[in-house]
């Protein structure tokens, strides 16, 4: 009995389990994900390279994300989740030191290609599929709230982070000091509370018909495709704001420090938004609290476009936007065992988050293009509304379609 895991129980948010992952993801997903727009700028005006060249890095390192996103899921599944994110983390840092002596393009676009792929193993999909080995995955909603609440400081802690870092090491110093958190502070943590015992493979009725049964049982339904759908548009959009906010505040005459102020506001946004669902709305189901939060984007686009250029609607429309996906972060994370299926948690999630990565990887080039095309962000605004629309319709779509899970 003694080599036997230990039982399935909901993890606390106070946990050193979840504590360990949370400051692990501030700093996986601020390294890895929100600095990129700086350093690229940065780079930019430093090496003459275009922002298409550069945007275009991201686009590949996204696609191979979507590469490794259902084998690391299924590597979870079987209980390797410490050496998928503490790997990936190391990994991570040592192709961040890598991208710090760039002098060539080819170069930038192999290192930048292998952190987008390392993102797989690292950011938000992983660490839920985690929780879900640890707590079970229908016990796993209140270490995945918590979780992001931690995870919601990243570009509150790293936006100005970086910027310090530009001013005083320049972007190559600051990608070597990013390297090093990934190596030292990430890597360390994944390793040290992501116990393999506890993340043993676990039999259920469905191993005679493989470990991944779940995954091949949940394509068959209709609501997994429609909420692919919907979390691939929120990819679309969550990314092609995340890499062109900066830009477009700045095209809308904001100084630096009002464009640093409203993007900071992220973070803190982000966390309130999922403190008061914890708090106020702990019973909801996700597919009702999804079908609520997913009018934010629709709204937020809205008004950027009709509102005047001014800091206070940059403020409002970051808020909204913040809230959104905030919560919709939570959804992610729990709708899969209330909607689709509680077999192969990890392989499910791999497979929807191989469709949000590479639709992920088409906002920012998209968002740039159609920038470049129109003469500025207007175009861009309504391209992004017609996204947040399929968000919308999709979920609502899912919800409508969804039972309850029949494993």
């Amino acid at each position: 009995m003694s080599d036997l895991p230990p039982p399935l129980v909901p993890v606390k948010g106070s946990s050193p389990f979840i504590t360990g992952l949370g400051i692990a993801q501030i700093c996986s997903w601020g390294s890895l994900y929100y600095s990129f727009p700086q350093i690229a700028a940065a780079m930019e005006k430093d090496l003459g390279w275009t922002s298409t060249q550069l945007y275009g890095a991201a686009t590949a390192g996204m696609l191979l994300s979507a590469l490794v996103a259902v084998p690391a899921g299924s590597a979870i599944d079987r209980g390797h989740g410490r050496w998928v994110m503490g790997g990936g983390a190391l990994l991570s840092g040592l192709l961040l030191l890598g991208w710090s002596s760039v002098a060539d393009l080819v170069w930038f676009y192999i290192f930048v290609a292998g952190i987008g792929a390392m993102q797989a193993a690292t950011l938000y999909e992983p660490a839920f599929s985690v929780i879900a080995r640890r707590a079970g995955p229908l016990h796993a909603r209140s270490g995945i709230t918590a979780l992001t609440l931690w995870a919601g400081f990243a570009s509150t802690v790293f936006f100005p982070l970086v910027e310090f870092l530009l001013a005083h090491v320049g972007w190559r110093g600051a990608l070597q000091v990013l390297g090093l958190i990934n190596i030292v502070v990430c890597a360390g943590l994944y390793i040290l509370v992501i116990d393999p015992r506890r993340d043993q493979y676990r039999p259920t009725h469905a191993t005679g018909k493989g470990r991944n049964s779940g995954l091949l049982t949940a394509l068959k339904k209709p609501v997994f495709w429609a909420l692919a759908a919907s979390f691939a548009a929120f990819a679309v959009f969550f990314s092609a704001l995340t890499y062109h906010l900066y830009p477009l505040f700045q095209q809308r005459g904001l100084d630096p420090t009002g464009i640093v102020f409203a993007i900071a506001l992220i973070g803190p946004a982000q966390v309130g938004g999922r403190l008061l669902i914890s708090l106020f709305a702990p019973k909801v189901t996700g597919a009702q609290l999804g079908a609520v939060v997913v009018l934010c984007f629709p709204v937020s686009v809205l008004v950027l476009l009709f509102g005047p250029d001014q800091l206070w609607v940059a403020c409002l429309a970051t808020i909204i936007y913040a809230i959104g996906t905030g919560i919709m972060t939570i959804v992610r994370g729990i709708v899969i065992p209330e909607m689709i299926s509680r077999e192969s948690y990890g392989a499910i999630s791999g497979a929807i988050s191989t469709c949000m990565l590479l639709a992920r990887a088409v906002g920012p080039l998209a968002a740039a293009w159609i920038m470049l095309a129109t003469g500025g962000y207007t175009g861009t605004l309504i391209a992004m509304l017609v996204v947040a629309a399929v968000i919308v319709v999709s979920f609502w779509a899912a919800a409508l379609a969804a039972r309850p899970a029949a494993q």
